[in-house]
């Protein structure tokens, strides 16, 4: 019960509610009709309804980038229907249990066992690599940073033509072992270098810089905090490496293992040249050496099958773990300063990488040219070169174009829709360009023969191939294999760009389109151009696509390098192989420009 001369609670007297409702003071606000007048009749006068706003429709561009991101995603489902109606067809299930009596099983150990040794060799060189730089300081710490990049210029292909060519029977190194011993081939114990261990090998020394930027990048995004309290704990840094940060560098070491395992499964001129039969060698075989294009498509799914279930496997094994710490608020990271042998462990550790994957294969091909060279002059050799160049441009062009119009597109518009088509049109990059190579000449034939059918019955005129053999296809193939670079690239470029700047713009009476290209597109630039670099320089060195795609007597410094290094003339394919490496420098100089920025 309420004490003597104190309102009970809740009453209008109540001071603090009484004078949020009737002003300070308990004065009633002017404004604020009485109960028995206005306020009752406005009680009871319905308001008036008010119109659902309407949702702004998608331009005929927007719906047009959809349209592109179903189109790209073409060639993968002709070889999934090829392939199922191959299947289906008369005589097909016997073809198919020929291939699972002869090849399959080869192909899969092959491809599969490959995979896990070029990711458990870049994993630990990448890996390592990165702990070092990132928490250790040595000499030749800053140089070995940049470095450990370098490898990124140089194909795989051409760098297990450069060891081959060294380590082979007839190599410099066994004929020095045979003239120092006295000993003959077969009398003394050597690695055998065209092998699946030397082809993972090599891979891995090429591929590793996809690990080692990502777990660079979680190893200095990771809390201080952690790693201290570790050391605190009486760990040194191996244990505070295995236990510690690398468990927390999980996700970003997952992502590198499975561009990795991508790069392996699309390879096919380091595999083919090593002897190492894989999915990719097969589908080759079964289109050019067999002539079987129903057995080629179904190799291609296979292997599309087997991407998938990689990619599901390392996204279920995440669970829902995060990895993230749990505070952003901690001292920067002070290096641990390396003396003595574990200097030189370190350096070594750093050093040996490089070496391995740019500097002995970079001057073996050095080497190579300023012994013989190519025999071809300068005046034949500049068409290989001029195929090339116009090829990686016209890609780069294209699909930093599309990118921008899928990224924008969903940006501006955002929907489900959008969003699911442009990762349909990434899913290329995942694949071998053998799988696209097959994908885009099925859909590109059957268009032809249906015009040519058609213009000889209306016409009598034979049309015969309009795509199919032609740049057009070629390219096309291409902007299947990397548009998912140039869109990922754009969308990252964009994350950073503020939506606010957008719709301020809006304000002031631009026009979305006039918004895009006067306030975000000059602020996206520099993502647009690493877009443009990536794409070209992984067009340069693209091989399995062009081999199957090209039209006849249409050869590129990839084509080049391969013919010649096919026929054992490796000294010849120097001269095309470190044209390629040093377009490749291009994207390593704009990393090491970001890193220094970063």
């Amino acid at each position: 019960m309420a004490a003597a001369g104190t309102p009970p609670r809740g009453t209008a007297s109540n001071s603090r509610a009484s004078r949020r409702r009737n002003g300070p003071r308990g004065r009633r606000p002017r404004s604020s009709p009485t109960v028995s007048g206005s306020l009752a009749g406005a009680a009871l006068t319905p308001r008036a309804p008010t119109a659902p706003r309407r949702r702004r429709a998608a331009p005929l561009w927007a719906w047009a980038a959809v349209l592109a991101a179903l189109l790209i995603t073409a060639p993968l489902a002709s070889v999934l229907v090829t392939a199922g109606s191959a299947l289906l067809a008369a005589g097909g299930g016997q073809a198919w249990a020929h291939i699972l009596r002869t090849m399959l099983a080869e192909l899969l150990v092959n491809s599969v066992l490959l995979s896990v040794l070029v990711g458990l060799m870049a994993a630990s060189m990448g890996a390592i690599a990165a702990w070092l730089v990132s928490t250790c300081a040595f000499r030749g710490r800053a140089v070995l940073e940049v470095a450990l990049l370098l490898p990124l210029a140089m194909p795989a292909y051409v760098c297990g033509y450069a060891y081959v060519w060294l380590l082979d029977v007839a190599g410099p190194v066994q004929e020095a072992i045979r003239a120092a011993t006295g000993l003959r081939w077969g009398q003394y114990w050597f690695p055998e270098i065209r092998s699946l261990p030397g082809a993972a090998l090599m891979l891995a020394a090429v591929l590793y810089p996809y690990v080692y930027l990502l777990c660079r990048n979680a190893f200095l995004q990771q809390s201080v905090c952690l790693l201290e309290a570790s050391r605190t704990l009486g760990h040194g840094l191996p244990r505070t490496f295995l236990h510690v940060a690398l468990p927390m560098a999980r996700p970003a070491l997952a992502a590198g293992i499975a561009l990795v395992t991508m790069e392996v499964l699309a390879d096919f001129g380091t595999v083919q040249h090593f002897a190492v039969r894989t999915f990719t060698t097969g589908i080759y075989d079964a289109w050019f050496g067999q002539g079987d294009r129903p057995a080629a498509a179904q190799l291609a799914a296979c292997l599309m099958g087997v991407v998938a279930l990689l990619l599901l496997l390392e996204r279920l094994s995440r669970g829902g773990r995060r990895f993230h710490p749990t505070t952003t608020r901690h001292p920067p990271l002070r290096p641990v300063v390396l003396r003595g042998w574990k200097e030189a462990a370190a350096i070594l550790a750093c050093g040996a990488p490089v070496m391995l994957g740019f500097v002995i294969p970079g001057g073996t091909l050095l080497a190579l040219m300023l012994q013989s060279g190519d025999p071809l002059d300068a005046r034949r050799t500049l068409p290989f070169a001029l195929n090339s160049l116009t090829l990686a441009g016209v890609t780069a062009v294209l699909a930093v174009l599309l990118g921008a119009l899928l990224a924008w597109g969903n940006r501006l518009h955002p929907s489900r829709l959008r969003a699911g088509a442009n990762r349909l049109a990434s899913l290329g990059y995942a694949l071998p360009g053998s799988v696209i190579a097959v994908g885009t000449l099925v859909p590109f034939a059957l268009f032809d023969n249906a015009v040519d059918a058609w213009m000889r019955a209306r016409f009598g005129i034979s049309t015969g191939l309009l795509l199919s053999g032609t740049m057009a296809a070629l390219v096309f193939a291409y902007l299947v294999r990397f548009l998912g670079v140039a869109l990922s690239a754009v969308e990252s470029g964009l994350t950073r760009v503020k939506p606010s700047l957008f719709a301020a713009a809006r304000v002031l009476g631009r026009r979305p389109g006039q918004a895009v290209r006067e306030v975000e597109l000059p602020l996206a630039r520099g993502a647009l151009l690493t877009a443009a670099v990536l794409v070209f320089v992984d067009t340069m060195k693209e091989l399995p696509a062009t081999l199957i795609v090209r039209p006849f007597d249409f050869d590129t410094l990839a084509v080049r390098v391969h013919s010649l290094a096919s026929d054992e003339r490796l000294a010849e394919a120097s001269t095309s192989a470190l044209l390629i490496v040093l377009v490749g420098l291009l994207p390593v100089i704009a990393l090491v420009r970001g890193m220094r920025k970063g």
